[in-house]
């Protein structure tokens, strides 16, 4: 499957799930605070599929795969409303209480579906890297960090995997705050550093180079063999899996990279090459002769192996251990999250960082391929950001109905329809320029390659 229809098959997973799941949050609450529901639909537009169901809804998926609605009994939509307004079930007519219920339940399951993803992350496990870094560079290098170093806490808070250490370094280089590492040396002595991200220069915390410029990598692994092609180079010398290749020709080799790197530069002066291997205690010596082959549409030097599954590390526990892990776990991205809507909106933090469904596409299909559980972690970001996003006091959204029922509650009476219809033209406004600048974003990275 192509990279294109693979991020395509997995963003109409994502968005099935997670709007299915967020629209049956205000269908289970309304249904059980009395309100009639008359159309459970997935997407928007025209209905491609749908059916009635035994309890009367009409379930549907609609055309446009971007979101969904629960078609409510109401008055203010019906083509004779006072007929309607006297209907068991009619929406308006359920207590300011029931209503706001409704309107917050599609998030709060967005927050539960959150939870259980994170738990079921925790318990398939998710494969990681140690948090050691390797040649630093930049910042780093300017806050003392030295190869080999191992990221203990960042700013007091443990960490045990790279991804973990660098989502909370990302994190507070978009507020250009800096940050303390505390680093475990070779030899156990740990040291804290401080890395200076407040020096970012204006712009680039905001895109792909923001690495670039901390200086922060990881340790490359060594240069395992994980594969060994039958009938290959490799295999006739005698090379087994696990086999630490050290040292071509004489050449040190540190890294699987490195390798990479090493064989077609040897290989185009004299195929025939010396490769020193470390087998278990043993020292071993294999004398092969590099072929030309086609690899990747191009012709490469090869020996036929394969790099070894380089994760370790395990963020993995059992079924009850993993449920305070998964409530640690949202508590920790949802703040994230609201700060950096707050450094957004007080300008701390640039509005290049919001993204549209074409990164949501890209970072799903590439979470896929990485395994469930990384896929799993995806899906609860997702979800959590898509509960946060409907909160926002935007007309439209639910957290605007939750401030329609809340002035509503204080009043004693409804907004005039007036006030309705502004705010929906306020609303569709304000998304419409949420959305165009999100997809503004994704064209530039995409454009800039």
């Amino acid at each position: 499957m192509s990279e294109f229809l693979g991020s395509v098959w997995w963003l109409l997973v994502t968005l099935g799930l997670l709007v299915t799941f967020h629209e049956f949050g205000h269908f289970w609450v309304a249904r059980r605070c009395g309100v009639k529901v008359l159309r459970f639909s997935v997407g928007f537009g025209k209905p491609v599929w749908s059916r009635f169901g035994r309890d009367g809804v009409e379930y549907a998926i609609g055309a446009i795969p971007l979101g969904g609605y629960v078609k409510f009994l109401d008055a203010r939509e019906a083509d004779h409303p006072e007929a309607v307004a006297h209907e068991a079930g009619e929406y308006n007519a359920a207590p300011v209480g029931k209503r706001m219920l409704i309107a917050v339940a599609g998030p709060v399951f967005n927050i539960v579906f959150t939870i259980f993803a994170f738990w079921a992350m925790f318990v398939v496990g998710r494969p990681d890297f140690q948090p050691v870094i390797g040649a630093p560079q930049g910042l780093a290098a300017a806050a003392g960090l030295q190869a080999g170093d191992r990221i203990v806490s960042v700013d007091g808070e443990r960490v045990d995997s790279w991804s973990a250490a660098m989502l909370d370094i990302a994190q507070a280089a978009m507020l250009r705050r800096d940050v303390a590492l505390q680093v475990q040396k070779t030899g156990n002595a740990t040291q804290t550093h401080t890395l200076a991200l407040s020096q970012l220069p204006q712009g680039v915390a905001d895109d792909s180079k923001t690495f670039d410029t901390i200086g922060l990598q990881l340790q490359p692994p060594p240069a395992v063999v994980g594969a060994v092609s039958a009938g290959g180079a490799a295999a006739l010398a005698g090379l087994h899996e696990g086999d630490r290749i050290t040292a071509i020709n004489d050449k040190p080799v540190d890294s699987f990279a490195e390798l990479v790197k090493l064989v077609p530069q040897l290989a185009a002066q004299n195929p025939r090459l010396h490769l020193t291997v470390q087998r278990g205690n043993d020292t071993l010596g294999f004398d092969l002769t590099a072929e030309r082959r086609e690899s990747g549409g191009q012709e490469r030097w090869l020996i036929g192996i394969g790099a070894a599954n380089s994760h370790d590390a395990l963020e993995r526990y059992n079924p009850l251990r993993a449920v305070p892990a998964a409530l640690r776990e949202t508590w920790k991205t949802t703040s994230a999250t609201l700060g950096m809507i707050g450094a957004m909106l007080s300008g701390a933090a640039s509005t290049k960082n919001l993204s549209s469904v074409i990164s949501i596409a890209q970072v799903a299909n590439a979470s896929a391929h990485m395994g469930v559980a990384w896929f799993l972690s995806f899906l609860a970001v997702i979800s959590l950001s898509l509960g946060i996003l409907n909160l926002l006091p935007i007309p439209m959204l639910d957290g605007g109905h939750l401030l329609y029922y809340a002035i509503e509650w204080i009043k004693g009476s409804p907004l005039s329809e007036r006030a309705l219809i502004a705010g929906q033209y306020v609303g569709m406004a304000a998304l419409a320029a949420l959305m165009s600048l999100a997809f503004y974003n994704d064209i530039l990275r995409l454009v800039a390659g």
